[in-house]
């Protein structure tokens, strides 16, 4: 216990968030009013985000500027969520203080250079656009826009959060165009007593940008009253009219219809098909059960050549092929379902602990959180797994009747489950980090971001893993050989593995019946994966974690539906490979989310470019192999409490 509470000392020591300037978000007259840049780049590449003063903007000659020394060089402290978001928040060396007087600040560029002039221009071009924060406020502003030669411009959103919105990229001839930039900001702060609620950003004074010019920036600060709450400010970023829309709620009523129909279907093969089958095989009364002595055919049940599930009853426990991996990869998904949950659960209680969507990064550090503290679940599911099934291997019936020492595969086991995971993530966000450093953008994870994740996990995570395994390992004291099987199966396991059937019909075989559990599956979370990407993608507070949690329930159920009637059918075609089956049913749902990442990529939005690309597939990669890992977990653990109960009545002879 001393170790585990050293363990989460550590990890709350690293993984804490410190509280920004105004923490309590209350000012007196006169007090000093943070404004922090964040970044710049183009709207419709997320990724590709920029430091805001990678373009030549001024610092305004105040007493931040960095010639007396201010704070226009100091960068903000950020918890390790926000450095993984990509938020790099450096002051703006603004004076702006909380007076409800108008105050404009200004500043002029020396004359711009060629380059300076094309980075302006190449900007205005490809939309480019930043970002600031205002008393954690988020604050969206256009750099330029491009004004047509034959007439004036159109733009007639209130401000510049309204124009992103309405955003295309619809121009093909920039040659009919001249690249301008806003040069004078108006900022709107609308307070409440002694609270900020609202920060709007109109940009105005267009100026053609040409070499040798010097352009004048201003910013206008305003300030009026308003009886709008503190805790309502957020209200405005979040897309009520889009992730509440009739669409999202038909997907989940469609989705609970899905669940009732498969629900039903296992019914039918548990209440009815099963019992004529121990009805057949002589389990149950037949007249108890209500089926006549005979079947369509007119041949008695009970003289019936057995055929079907109840024959691989000697095999039908037999360890895995590959049974350090199959319990490496299962103890990783439960680590992933338990991680998964705790997310949700966490956001769905924001109103008692502050929104998640209110904090920069707050979800990004809940997962690492999960993520360390659920490490005991993985290493206690794979350790179990393999100590159930290792006693029907040929190595361990060898070892049992030569006396040979004990195995220490179990090892394997252990450390496939610490490496499995954060190996496959770390090899693509290095590939992620390097091509961001390669480009300079600010996503890129810097060094003491990397060692204080090394820390938390080599600290905490791996050794409540091998805590884990160690629990999975001496939960029952088991025997050896059939004693030790008897002590966890129903079955005994044959010495000599039955033969396979190769001539079945397609929906005997796990070939034609996993793609078709992945397509259900996916079908019953494809609407809320949509929206789960437009927040990613697309710059939206995604808020719906109620949906969330109602479409995860219902993929729960799903996958574990459609892997019992995979496994059934197939065991019925005499196929006792069931392990890898029912992993791959649920698995299998990867590759359609991966394809829908395809389609979503290329019809759904405007990305462009080698950067947001391997960007974006990136990130697709492993939120595919996460969510394969997880559902093939839930399926396989359905249909091994499927297996159990339809063999525990078995009369073996």
């Amino acid at each position: 216990m001393k170790g585990l509470s050293r363990a989460f000392f550590v990890l709350s020591t690293i993984v804490s968030t410190v509280a920004a300037d105004g923490s309590d978000h209350k000012y007196k007259e006169g007090e000093h009013v943070e404004l922090w840049v964040n970044k710049v780049g183009p709207y419709a590449n997320p990724q590709e985000a920029y430091e805001y003063y990678t373009l030549p903007y001024c610092a305004p000659d105040t007493k931040h500027h960095p010639d007396q020394g201010g704070k226009f060089q100091n960068y903000k402290f950020q918890s390790i969520g926000e450095y993984l978001g990509g938020h790099v928040l450096r002051h703006s060396g603004h004076d702006i203080v909380f007076d409800p007087k108008e105050k404009t600040e200004s500043c002029s560029t020396k004359p711009l250079t060629k380059e300076q002039a094309d980075q302006f221009i190449y900007a205005v071009q490809h939309r480019w656009f930043y970002q600031m924060y205002l008393d954690d406020l988020p604050v969206w502003g256009m750099v330029g826009e491009l004004e047509p030669k034959s007439g004036g411009l159109q733009y007639q959103e209130k401000d510049d959060l309204q124009h992103l919105e309405n955003l295309r990229d619809d121009v093909t001839d920039l040659s009919q165009y001249t690249p301008k930039v806003f040069t004078v900001r108006n900022m709107l702060i609308k307070y409440n007593g002694a609270q900020i609620v609202q920060v709007d950003l109109h940009s105005d004074n267009l100026q053609e940008v040409k070499e040798g010019a010097s352009l004048t920036f201003e910013l206008r600060v305003q300030w009026e009253a308003t009886t709008e709450e503190f805790h309502s400010r957020f209200e405005r970023y979040l897309d009520h009219e889009f992730f509440k829309h009739p669409i999202h709620w038909f997907s989940v009523f469609n989705s609970f219809m899905m669940v009732l129909f498969l629900m039903g279907l296992v019914a039918l093969i548990l209440l009815r098909t099963l019992k004529r089958d121990y009805a057949r095989y002589g389990i149950v009364d037949m007249e108890e059960g209500g089926y006549s002595e005979e079947d369509d055919e007119g041949k008695p049940l009970a003289q019936q050549e057995e055929a079907g599930w109840k024959q691989v009853h000697g095999d039908v426990f037999r360890a895995p092929d590959g049974l350090p991996i199959i319990a490496a990869l299962l103890g990783t998904g439960w680590q992933l379902v338990i991680l998964t949950l705790s997310v949700i659960l966490f956001a769905v209680l924001g109103p008692l602990h502050g929104e998640v969507h209110e904090e920069r990064g707050e979800v990004l550090t809940a997962i690492i959180v999960c993520y360390s503290l659920s490490s005991i679940v993985s290493g206690y599911s794979s350790g179990k797994y393999f100590k159930m099934y290792y006693p029907t291997t040929s190595a361990a019936r060898r070892a049992a009747t030569t006396g040979g020492a004990k195995t220490t595969l179990w090892q394997m086991v252990m450390g496939l489950t610490v490496l499995l995971l954060p190996t496959l993530t770390v090899a693509v966000l290095s590939v992620l980090n390097t091509v961001s450093l390669i480009y300079g953008t600010i996503h890129t994870i810097p060094f003491s971001v990397i060692l204080k994740l090394f820390l938390i996990w080599i600290f905490v995570s791996v050794p409540l893993c091998v805590i884990g395994t160690m629990i999975g390992r001496h939960t029952t004291s088991a025997g050896k050989g059939t004693t030790a099987v008897l002590e966890y199966f129903p079955c005994r396991v044959n010495a000599i593995p039955r033969p396979i059937p190769e001539e079945v019909p397609w929906y005997g075989k796990p070939s034609g019946l996993v793609p078709l559990a992945g397509l259900l599956s996916f079908g019953s979370i494809f609407i809320e994966l949509y929206y789960i990407l437009t927040s990613l993608w697309n710059y939206k507070f995604y808020h719906v974690y109620g949906f969330l949690l109602g479409v995860y329930g219902i993929l729960v159920i799903v996958v574990g539906m459609t892997s019992i009637i995979v496994v059934y059918f197939c065991l019925n075609a005499e196929n006792y490979h069931w392990q890898w089956t029912a992993f791959a049913s649920g698995a299998s749902t990867a590759v359609y989310v991966f394809l829908y990442g395809i389609y979503y990529f290329l019809f759904k939005t405007q990305m462009h470019g080698a950067l947001q690309t391997i960007f974006y597939f990136g990130y697709m990669t492993l939120l595919s192999v996460h969510i394969g890992l997880l559902c093939g977990t839930l399926g396989h653990g359905a249909a091994s409490r499927f297996v159990r109960a339809i063999f525990q009545n078995v009369k073996v002879d």
